[in-house]
């Protein structure tokens, strides 16, 4: 099944690596099926070991497709490998779009059997099953659809559905701020007897704080916490015998002033829900960052050492895999190359990339030499 042109590249994602796949092994393996301009492992910046994934660059989209189309889930060095179109964009990777997430899986469904069984739905552009450190399934995998369309109608057919010996459950997929933003919400939705009150004067004790408690129902106790002096910490809790009470004093007293101060009052928590809260609107702040319009950097690299045979399509590509791109250009006399050219990229930690990965690679018969370009 074809995909849209925006996913369709000339670079392909490939994951799950053994540590010991060399960037020689990935060339021998991907260029029986068309010429490959590049081949980038990417590996920890200390150790230098693999970090389980590659990129590799085509001549050609059609070549990248029949590569996806016949070496998807093959295996190297006795390790499955997975395939998928370079999609560089983060919105979309995290927007949850056309992403289905499979749990209660049986353990002799791999990747393969789980792409081949859900593109009867549409274009996949990911399907993984995660694995145990051992190797083995750990019941619940991803599948990323082109369409969210394709997504809904998988959702409608698999949910409950037998696939091997067990009954799936197939639903949307909910990024970690959502599911914490989602559990916030039932807890907030749940009974609750325990209140928490903070922004407390040092003139406010026990006996104070429960007289100020008792006009909304009978507490159980009221205790506004110390320090090792015995001097007030500004906060404290109140016990009732009663969902209703507890509500009824948050919300009479949440944003009264006492002793000049106004009170936060609201559902105790526990420390794990307190980290869930935080987590929520950490994951909240930076999806509200992404969304919000930014300018347009340009970072452009100056490549120099330029084999006589490298033009500007397969210095893109050699490029490519590293962010999008807004020009590249191979400077030229006579119209023979001067063996250095410009390469311009959207994104300034994506020049970054290029730049730590592709300085002193070799591209032809010549090592790269890669420096910040200067000026406008």
């Amino acid at each position: 099944m074809q995909l849209d042109p925006k996913y369709r590249q000339a670079s392909l994602y490939v994951g799950d690596l053994h540590a010991d796949v060399t960037e020689d092994l990935l060339f021998r393996h991907f260029n029986a099926v068309g010429p490959v301009l590049s081949i980038r492992i990417c590996r920890d910046a200390l150790s230098r070991r693999s970090l389980g994934y590659a990129y590799v660059n085509f001549l050609q989209p059609a070549d990248a497709q029949r590569a996806l189309d016949t070496l998807n889930f093959q295996r190297l060095l006795g390790r499955t490998t997975r395939l998928m179109w370079a999609q560089r964009d983060a919105r979309l990777r995290r927007s949850g779009v056309g992403n289905v997430f499979i749990k209660n899986l049986d353990r002799s469904i791999d990747s393969r059997a789980l792409h081949a069984r859900f593109s009867a739905f549409g274009a996949i552009l990911s399907s993984k099953v995660m694995l145990d450190e051992r190797g083995g399934s750990r019941g619940y995998a991803f599948v990323h659809f082109q369409e969210q369309r394709a997504a809904e109608l998988a959702i409608e057919s698999m949910h409950g559905a037998l696939l091997g010996a067990r009954t799936l459950f197939v639903g949307r997929f909910q990024s970690r701020g959502e599911r914490a933003r989602l559990q916030l919400q039932n807890r907030a939705e749940q009974p609750f007897t325990n209140v928490y009150v903070k922004n407390l004067g040092p003139a406010v004790d026990d006996a104070r704080l429960w007289q100020l408690f008792a006009g909304y129902g009978r507490p159980l106790s009221a205790k506004v916490m110390s320090d090792d002096q015995g001097r007030s910490r500004g906060f404290g809790f109140v016990s009732f015998d009663s969902p209703e009470a507890a509500r009824r004093a948050v919300e009479g007293l949440h944003g009264r002033s006492l002793d000049g101060q106004a009170l936060f009052v609201g559902r105790a928590q526990s420390k794990a829900e307190r980290q869930a809260e935080l987590q929520q609107r950490f994951e909240q702040q930076r999806l509200e960052r992404d969304e919000q319009p930014r300018p347009a950097p340009v970072a452009r690299l100056y490549v120099r050492n330029l084999d006589d045979s490298v033009d500007d399509e397969r210095l893109r590509g050699a490029f490519a895999a590293f962010g999008s791109l807004s020009r590249v250009k191979v400077m030229r006399q006579d119209g023979r190359s001067k063996g250095f050219g410009l390469v311009c990229f959207d994104a300034p930690e994506d020049a970054a990339r290029a730049l730590a990965a592709m300085n002193g690679r070799m591209l032809g018969s010549k090592a790269l030499s890669i420096a910040p370009a200067q000026g406008p």
